[in-house]
């Protein structure tokens, strides 16, 4: 479920390929994003009540972060899953967002009510989003 699979079935000996070359000579070296999956997979793999995941993502490219987000509401279904993120699209789909600013809970609530309050949280993701919309706007005027 988190694409781990892919590169996982590409490695020497499987799933037997020993990680890192600290203990084993032939072990193999994986990637920030790599390990990165494979920490997914392993929080969703077990019988976990309560997941917490600081930056699930952030090592990986946009359409390796979009396909664990596309399965993250299948893989937390009966958990309580806690996710710390500065990449505000992923929050989207959150059931509650807690903003914290300065050490303090400053805003509560769900995307659409953060978004209508127009508080950080707003400022935040409307910041993150113009930068993809002007990226965007200079794309389509340089016809690239």
């Amino acid at each position: 479920m988190s694409s781990a699979s892919g590169f996982i079935d590409d490695l020497p000996d499987g799933y037997n390929t020993p990680l890192t070359r600290v203990f084993e000579e032939n072990g193999t070296e994986l990637s920030i994003g790599q390990w990165q999956k494979l920490s997914v997979a392993r929080a969703f793999y077990g019988k976990n009540d309560i997941l917490i995941l600081d930056e699930p993502t952030a090592s990986l490219d946009a359409i390796a972060e979009q396909e664990i987000y596309s399965k993250f509401d299948e893989l937390r279904k009966g958990k309580t899953a806690i996710f710390v993120s500065h990449r505000l699209s992923s929050a989207t789909t959150a059931d509650k967002i807690i903003v914290i600013d300065a050490g303090k809970v400053t805003e509560v609530g769900n995307h659409k009510e953060l978004m209508q309050n127009k508080g950080t949280y707003y400022e935040l993701f409307s910041t993150q989003a113009r930068r993809y919309i002007e990226s965007e706007e200079v794309i389509n005027e340089n016809n690239i």
